[in-house]
């Protein structure tokens, strides 16, 4: 074949190739690395809180002013609300169920802790700590011994301790009793996308929350003092074995929340005070905390980081905090937190025209003697802001009271 006859059918096949290549399938091209089967939110979810948070992907309005959201935020669902008004200032898949980690204890205590004195005394049975999951986190509870109920919330709150979960549910009537109080109380709070299978959140087939009720959970813990308090602790002194003298010692244990301890190489973060973070296999790494500047309370929420960054569930959380902090007052609410069942919705006429406002009051409590534990209250008065307007809304009826806050020992 000539030079000019090969050149020719170069062309014309090149042609007749083209149209194919246009149309080859899309397993021929390069993959795309966002296109995976990671898990992804349902198209349509619970719309309790307003119709924007059933939406998947974010909402938030950034309209004038209002300062964009923070980069680097790979949390499979969060969201971010003032504790005091309720409102939502922003979300992302704030309605998907997710495995909570043991942020499910946030409605373990606020379903348990009202119903037990703080000074009653116990025996562990051998029975009470049977069925723990291996590998679950534990403070140190040991069979045959006694404690006070005070003793074993400090560790559920500090170290997230399945084992005190256990005794505290026994002494609540069992287990299966427990997780049927919870899954009421859930009712009651409107958390409608919480199922409760085990009370100490370790992976169970079916348990479930979302950001938006691990919010409204850790709001309704938040108007109790005792959960407060627990929350705001850094570090305590747990009993320890009884020796041979007789003589019961006892160990220091810390929060297990890097957001006030710093360990890990996460920063502190100023004002934080609590509530509750979590981590299994199943739902990764999630966290709720509570944080005040000046008289703004915010809660904020971020379930499962996908980054590969360290400490990524504190280190969204702290970003969401900061820009939450500076949207309160500018951002354009997409939702709400809204009121337990059992606190009236209904509007009221405005209160009488406030006196002048005063700065809130800054309490410092004395280290508690019970049990060794170090816990310092900020407290802010008996309401942290001064409502105004001429009808309440809903959920400002229902702020979050004297906030705990956290200090160094």
């Amino acid at each position: 074949m000539s030079a000019v006859k090969r050149t020719a059918v170069a062309v014309v096949s090149a042609a007749l190739l083209a149209p194919a290549l246009l149309l080859a399938p899309a397993a021929q091209a390069a993959p795309d690395p966002k296109s995976d089967d990671k898990p992804k939110p349902p198209a349509r979810m619970s719309s309790v809180g307003g119709e924007r948070l059933g939406r998947a992907g974010v909402q938030v309005d950034l309209g004038p002013g209002v300062p964009v959201l923070p980069q680097g935020l790979s949390a499979r669902s969060w969201i971010v609300a003032d504790a005091q008004t309720g409102e939502v200032l922003a979300a992302q898949n704030a309605h998907w169920r997710l495995a909570p980690a043991s942020t499910l204890k946030m409605l373990f205590a606020d379903t348990v802790l009202p119903r037990l004195p703080k000074e009653q005394v116990y025996q562990v049975k051998p029975t009470d700590l049977e069925g723990l999951g291996a590998g679950g986190s534990a403070v140190g509870v040991k069979e045959n011994h006694t404690y006070k109920v005070h003793d074993l919330w400090l560790g559920v709150f500090l170290r997230s301790g399945n084992d005190a979960v256990r005794v505290l549910s026994s002494l609540n009537g069992g287990v299966a009793k427990t997780v049927d109080d919870m899954n009421a109380h859930a009712r009651d709070l409107q958390a409608v996308d919480t199922t409760v299978v085990s009370p100490d959140g370790y992976d169970a087939p079916r348990q479930v929350s979302s950001a938006y009720d691990l919010t409204l959970i850790a709001r309704s813990g938040m108007q109790k003092k005792d959960f407060r308090e627990y929350a705001a602790t850094v570090r305590a002194d747990f009993p320890g074995e009884q020796g041979e003298d007789g003589r019961r010692g006892s160990f220091r244990i810390e929060t297990t929340n890097r957001l006030m301890t710093g360990q890990g190489g996460v920063t502190p973060y100023p004002g934080i005070a609590g509530v509750k973070n979590g981590n299994t296999t199943h739902a990764g790494a999630t966290f709720t905390g509570v944080a005040q500047r000046g008289e703004r309370v915010l809660l904020v929420t971020v379930m499962n980081p996908q980054s590969g960054e360290s400490q990524a569930v504190y280190r969204e959380t702290a970003r969401l905090l900061d820009w939450g902090f500076q949207a309160a007052g500018k951002v354009k609410p997409v939702g709400e937190l809204v009121a337990p069942k059992n606190v009236d919705t209904g509007a009221q006429a405005a209160p009488p025209a406030p006196k002048a406002k005063q700065p809130p009051t800054r309490l410092a409590a004395a280290e508690e003697t019970s049990s060794g534990a170090g816990i310092a209250l900020a407290v802010a008065g008996a309401a942290l802001m001064v409502l105004a307007g001429a009808v309440f809304l809903v959920n400002r009826k229902w702020p979050v009271p004297a906030l705990a806050r956290r200090r160094q020992d």
